[in-house]
């Protein structure tokens, strides 16, 4: 009881913060703006974002002196729950940070499409589709997000394998991961499914060598056949690599973050599907194994015929409230937040690939090298085209699978209903 009762408080406080007015064209001579613009997201409390945020700003104030920008940093287990309240009030913040997918599609009857503000910054930045819903986009991408399998080069290196050569197949994927085991004790796989998020990085991160191509557009274009069995296989898979010890132990009772990339960075498994921006990425990664031990690799190929890519999508990108005084200025807004400088300082403090397509990366390390030139060819992430309703529920049912309360052929069931209904 106590506590709802903070998260209670807390939702009050912010929407009493995001209720003290937006920015709107003032009588000035100068024909500018004056008031106030509220910015909910995670992101601006972290240090290695304020150099993007104070960048960010400096631009805005640059076409908007008169207006105050306020971001109010929300915690972001509870970030979503928090929104949700301000959506259901019809009052909250002016502007807001979304993770691509679900998460804002869900939400796009609250926000303001940003089709005609965006302008040139459409050639400029990646990702849009993952905020995009009936032909609508709901915010501009800030990073691109995926999910890369990382490896660690040293430990390929102690049992006596090529670390620039990794597995083009499962069977030889397999085959590296025992070596390694053998001859360091390492666990093939770091994996942490304690909140149910390490069957989405599964499925994004082995589904272009599971599925075919044909499969794989389907499932993004919402046309998904969840008895197939090669969507069945992946389940399967999933359930197998458990069952067979590649992955840590108790895998269930891991938290994704940040146990599981704990487990990797200190050696203790020779590989884990990460994400190419925020956390558990290129850059944390440097910081315990060096730049040059991190290895990026495709997925193998687990069906015969398929073509890996190393998907990727918009990851978080800044949205505007339907509810705002001027939509004009919260819309310069997201595209401060979007500008070049901004992302640049991100990308640099941060370890983000920032969406923004004309910054040079060539000095960061062969990681980012590969993540970068394989985006070129990449297909959005396969898990990021649910619903957020189906998502939940996957994550619940994976948790089953490695327990064994639940068969493949049940689960894909429960998810194909899900999925029916949104």
């Amino acid at each position: 009881m106590k506590q709802r009762a903070l998260w209670s408080a807390v939702l009050v406080a912010g929407l009493a913060l995001a209720g003290c007015g937006s920015a709107s064209e003032s009588n000035s001579p100068s024909g500018g703006s004056t008031g106030k613009l509220v910015v909910w997201d995670w992101k601006s409390g972290d240090a290695t974002a304020a150099s993007y945020i104070e960048k960010a700003k400096a631009d805005f104030a640059k076409k908007h002196s008169g207006v105050t920008v306020e971001f109010v940093a929300q915690p972001f287990e509870q970030y979503y729950t928090l929104l949700g309240g301000a959506i259901q009030a019809g009052k909250g913040p002016d502007v807001m940070l979304f993770n691509g997918g679900g998460q804002i599609r869900d939400r796009a009857d609250s926000l303001l499409p940003l089709d005609e503000y965006v302008g040139a910054d459409r050639q400029r930045l990646a990702g849009w589709d993952a905020f995009a819903k009936d032909s609508k986009t709901y915010a501009a991408p800030v990073t691109l997000q995926g999910h890369p399998i990382y490896y660690n080069k040293a430990l390929y290196k102690q049992a006596g394998l090529d670390p620039e050569r990794p597995a083009t197949t499962w069977d030889e994927f397999v085959s590296n991961c025992a070596a390694i085991t053998k001859a360091t004790k390492a666990k093939c796989f770091a994996q942490g499914n304690k909140e149910g998020i390490g069957i989405q990085f599964f499925l994004s991160g082995l589904g272009s060598g599971i599925l075919t191509a044909q499969e794989y557009d389907d499932w993004i274009a919402g046309k998904r056949n969840w008895n197939s069995p090669n969507v069945k296989r992946v389940f399967s898979l999933w359930k197998e690599v458990n069952d067979k010890g590649l992955n840590n132990e108790g895998a269930n009772s891991t938290a994704m973050f940040n146990d599981a990339f704990a487990v990797f960075q200190s050696a203790k498994a020779s590989h884990v599907i990460g994400l190419m921006s925020d956390i558990g990425h290129w850059k944390d990664f440097a910081e315990f194994l060096e730049a040059d031990n991190v290895g990026v690799m495709k997925s193998p190929v687990v069906t015969a015929g398929t073509t890996p890519s190393v998907p990727y999508d918009g990851g978080i990108g800044y949205a505007v409230a339907k509810w705002t005084k001027d939509p004009k200025v919260a819309a310069d807004l997201v595209r401060s937040l979007t500008s070049t400088d901004a992302l640049k300082a991100f990308y640099a403090d941060a370890g983000a690939i920032a969406a923004d397509t004309t910054i040079d990366v060539s000095s960061a390390g062969p990681a980012v090298a590969t993540i970068v030139s394989e985006t070129k060819a990449g297909k959005p992430a396969l898990h990021v085209a649910l619903s957020s309703k189906t998502i939940e529920l996957m994550g619940r049912l994976s948790q089953q699978l490695i327990s064994g309360s639940v068969t493949v052929d049940k689960a894909v069931t429960q998810l194909a209903a899900s999925d029916k209904t949104g």
